[in-house]
């Protein structure tokens, strides 16, 4: 169904597409952010429409996992005291008193044994057990992609429409679509065998939220999970208690990780 704005005949106006807006004439349309319901593959599912311009910072955290397998195999890991002391050249005066103390209970060839065992730990300052090849990165993993955008709603004629609805658009997207009011295992397995409910809705009885889109600035992400909301109770209203304003603080993540192939989709449409 077409969506309308506007309260009076004179500023009344049939939005076509179905979007939900605030009025953002003049505003370069890659700075006002679209969003739509999809599927897990990305697809539209949904002709509604949400739009919102973007505030304050709107950026993308990617986080790309490195390690390396073979930092603890130098012997700095095996002994880390003993070569500590070795490589910052506290070994040698211990080894030179113990040599003087074995040299004077059992003789003086074994304490020069020891001190001529030491002679040369010094050469050991500045070494270090770390090779090309112990220090080698290899990937193991990264985790969805996060977005964090702050979006903008405004009113110029009708909060309602311009205001209200695409706000309470986004909240229920953001939200499960059913909760089952009570249900467990045992009590889901009861309602299998009494007939009373299929399998599935004896198991997994509620229906998560929805997957969304968001075109911004050329670029389409999909599909995305709402993963928190931020919303100012405190935004200003008209005397009819409708927000005139609001801004929403939003965490969205990719509901899977990407590769570069999903990288290369989001490119300008």
């Amino acid at each position: 169904m077409p969506v309308v704005t506007g309260t009076g005949a004179a500023s009344a106006s049939i939005n076509l597409m179905n979007e939900m807006t605030s009025i953002w004439d003049g505003l370069n349309p890659h700075l006002v952010a679209k969003f739509y319901e999809v599927d897990h593959l990305g697809r539209m599912v949904d002709d509604i429409v949400v739009k919102a311009a973007l505030t304050d910072e709107a950026d993308i955290q990617m986080s790309f996992n490195w390690q390396s397998p073979f930092e603890g195999s130098g012997p700095e890991s095996r002994a880390p005291a003993l070569m500590g002391m070795l490589q910052s050249g506290a070994l040698k005066p211990l080894i030179e008193s113990i040599g003087n103390a074995a040299g004077r209970a059992v003789g003086s060839d074994i304490g020069d044994k020891i001190k001529s065992a030491g002679a040369n730990i010094d050469e050991a300052r500045g070494r270090t057990g770390m090779t090309k090849l112990n220090s080698t990165q290899i990937f193991s993993g990264s985790a969805p992609h996060k977005i964090s955008v702050t979006l903008l709603f405004r009113a110029w004629r009708d909060p309602t429409a311009e205001v209200e609805r695409p706000m309470e658009q986004f909240m229920n997207w953001a939200h499960p679509q059913k909760l089952a009011p009570e249900g467990t295992m045992l009590t889901g397995a009861l309602s299998f065998l009494s007939g009373e409910k299929g399998l599935l809705d004896a198991m997994l009885p509620s229906f998560s939220p929805c997957m969304i889109a968001m075109v911004y600035k050329g670029r389409r992400y999909a599909p995305l999970v709402i993963e928190s909301v931020g919303m100012p109770l405190s935004a200003p209203i008209d005397a009819l208690g409708r927000f005139v304003q609001m801004s929403l603080q939003v965490t969205m993540s990719t509901h899977q990780s990407w590769d570069k192939n999903d990288w290369q989709a989001t490119r300008r449409i």
